[in-house]
């Protein structure tokens, strides 16, 4: 049973940046892709960014040239550097994985339990 742990959540000012981290551990890690969620109060949750299991990405509108997702072989680990971040960015923040296929039509079965993620001055 994968297992996924977020860390590097925070609160930062406006403008500043984050770098989140995934610990993937209890499985395979180049047979998953991943994904990055938010969730801001009273909203539904979004998908933010995904990567596959050859490293191919995609990043929502909003985050595109802020946001930069990747992933490290060597330490099982998904990272989502976040520059330039914006009110408009405060959520939990999820890591996801998918054994079935990648980008926002797949079925993301593993989550973590969510890192806070506050953008404010």
């Amino acid at each position: 049973q994968l297992q996924l742990v977020e860390s590097g959540g925070g609160l930062v000012q406006p403008g500043g940046s984050l770098r989140l981290s995934c610990a993937a551990s209890g499985g395979n890690f180049d047979w998953y892709s991943f994904a990055w969620y938010r969730q801001a109060p009273g909203k539904e949750r979004e998908g933010v960014s995904c990567i596959s299991d050859v490293g191919t990405t995609w990043y929502t509108d909003s985050v595109k040239g802020r946001f930069a997702i990747s992933r490290d072989k060597t330490k099982n680990t998904i990272s989502l550097q976040m520059n330039n971040l914006e009110p408009e960015d405060t959520a939990v923040y999820y890591c996801a994985a998918s054994r079935t296929g990648w980008g926002m039509q797949a079925t993301y079965d593993y989550w973590g339990q969510g890192t806070q993620v506050t953008v404010s001055s």
